[in-house]
């Protein structure tokens, strides 16, 4: 990663609101050389001058070792979640090693953290030489840009993009209210003030025309109201990209009106900036993530490229379920893309929230992962599973997606069979049955090899036969669920009473159909090869209902 700036940078854009300076370092204004997570697992060297997130570290004999380790290696700065404590043991060794401390602040995670500061200190640059500039700005720095905005109309600003998501933020976010700061950790709008603004007509407002838009407080429960906002949409031509919303307690002058929509044009050439560096890099990283998985000839270089190179690799497949209604909406295409965008996007951030050399990339309508493996096989792959489980947590039921896990890959040729494990647990998520979002392919080994089996079916244009062919066109014939209660007595292991309860009859009713199924399908059910086939063909055929 490109880096521009040290640690006062960092802090004058996120200090009031993430981080808190609890003792400061000797190399606060050196160039930052990356941002690390601290792995008390593996042992690897940060690079020099590095900011290090020391996610889980609270005990102070613990930060205090760390901090003289970062001292040997040049970091500038350690992340630990506040409150920090500071005794004399941290207090010392932060002294000595040179390294700063920061605390970051509750409600914030990990993600958003590593997110926003490298979003901070990435120069934005696309096949260029050297800094460019926009406006007189940094290209793509958003977070200068957003600070510059709130200088020239003096009031605390955000610049969204058109989903409500938060790009960059200005400092003196502290004289806005509550709901800015909940909107800033959680990088996106609260569903109930995006509520308001929809019934209020004011994204209508905003994104159709250039000018101001006055937004009047908005209703915040036992907070009471916010402080009222004023909004101008940011265009690419005819097209809205985004916003920027500044907090203001009296109205805007007619001067600083004006500032705020000329500012809005410096604002959308580093969006396009922006949306031109992401576009490069994510059919570079695609290309990258491709290469290794499918392992053809430049694998090996495609994993060295992408750190991976040397060891054990679990590759993870994210889609949305098939039946997935928000990604998946008929005569939404457009839409759908996007959606799959972001989903991927996240998964990324994620992922490299966790490991640095972490890869994600979406291929087709699927998001692979490669996520650096321990040595141990089976922990290695738990481990995983829990990431994919968090991940999932945080984007929650908005998107009713699922990730397969695959065996971990030890090389390049390795990573082609890796990648099929992914692929054949996905599928077998996808579709439906196993109530899991996660699952290694051997937690759902039967469910993939049915799905396998259908396709195989399929292929082939088998169709019943036998005994569930007979039932099947009675039922058609004569309406008399003959299929349904075998199905019903198949899962209930032969207990009455629970497969009539499962189809909602009496059980005498189930007696009699349970007769009447054996009489003209001709199936002997107390036969364990006869109880199979029929199993089978339910869970396998598509013309029989599923058992």
């Amino acid at each position: 990663m490109n880096v521009h700036g040290g640690l006062v940078r960092v802090l004058h854009n996120l200090g009031a609101t993430l981080l808190d300076v609890v003792h400061a370092g000797a190399r606060d204004t050196e160039d930052i050389g990356g941002v690390v997570i601290h792995d008390p697992v593996e042992d690897s060297t940060p690079p020099r001058h590095a900011l290090v997130l020391g996610v889980g570290l609270r005990e102070p004999d613990g930060i205090a070792r760390l901090l003289g380790d970062l001292g040997r290696r040049h970091a500038v700065a350690l992340v630990v979640r506040a409150p920090v404590p500071l005794d004399a043991r941290v207090a010392a060794a932060a002294e000595a090693s040179g390294v700063g401390v920061l605390g970051l602040t509750p409600g914030a995670s990990w993600v958003q953290v590593s997110a926003m500061i490298r979003a901070v200190l990435a120069e934005g640059d696309v096949g260029t030489d050297g800094p460019e500039t926009l406006g007189g700005t940094l290209s793509g720095d958003l977070f200068a840009v957003a600070n510059a905005i709130a200088a020239l109309i003096d009031a605390p600003v955000t610049i969204e993009d058109r989903h409500w998501r938060v790009l960059a933020f200005s400092g003196r976010q502290h004289e806005a209210d509550a709901s800015r700061a909940e909107t800033i950790l959680g990088r996106h709008v609260p569903e109930r003030f995006s509520r308001q603004l929809i019934a209020r007509g004011v994204f209508r407002d905003l994104y159709g025309g250039n000018r101001l838009v006055r937004i009047p407080p908005l209703r915040d429960g036992a907070e009471g109201v916010t402080v009222p906002r004023v909004a101008v949409a940011v265009r690419a031509g005819d097209e809205a990209i985004g916003s920027i919303w500044a907090a203001v307690r009296e109205p805007l002058s007619p001067e600083r009106c004006l500032a705020l929509r000329d500012a809005a044009k410096i604002v959308a050439l580093h969006m396009l900036r922006l949306r031109a560096g992401a576009d490069v890099e994510r059919r570079l990283r695609a290309d990258l993530v491709s290469t290794a998985l499918e392992g053809r000839a430049g694998a090996r270089e495609a994993l060295s490229r992408l750190g991976l190179a040397g060891r054990p690799v679990v590759v993870l497949a994210l889609a949305p379920r098939d039946d997935a209604g928000g990604l998946q909406s008929p005569g939404a295409d457009a839409d759908v893309t996007t959606e799959r965008e972001h989903l991927a996007d996240a998964f990324a951030m994620h992922l490299g929230a966790v490991h640095p050399h972490c890869a994600a990339s979406l291929l087709g309508d699927t998001a692979y992962g490669l996520v650096p493996a321990q040595q141990d096989g089976d922990a290695g792959e738990e481990r995983v599973v829990r990431i994919a489980a968090d991940f999932l947590d945080r984007v929650g039921s908005r998107t009713d997606a699922v990730i397969g896990v695959g065996p971990a890959g030890q090389d390049a040729g390795g990573l082609a069979h890796a990648r099929s494990g992914a692929d054949r647990a996905l599928r077998a998520l996808r579709a439906g049955g196993t109530g899991r979002r996660v699952a290694r392919l051997a937690d759902v080994q039967v469910e993939a090899l049915l799905c396998e089996l259908r396709d195989l079916v399929a292929a082939r244009g088998d169709e019943l036969t036998g005994p569930i062919a007979k039932l099947a066109a009675y039922d058609e014939r004569r309406g008399a669920h003959l299929i349904e209660t075998l199905g019903a007595w198949l899962d209930a292991f032969g207990d009455v009473g629970t497969a009539a309860a499962a189809v909602h009859v009496h059980p005498n009713t189930f007696r009699y159909r349970l007769g009447r199924l054996t009489e003209i399908g001709g199936i002997d059910l107390d036969s364990p090869e006869a109880r199979f086939a029929a199993m089978l063909q339910l869970r396998v055929l598509p013309q029989a209902p599923s058992a």
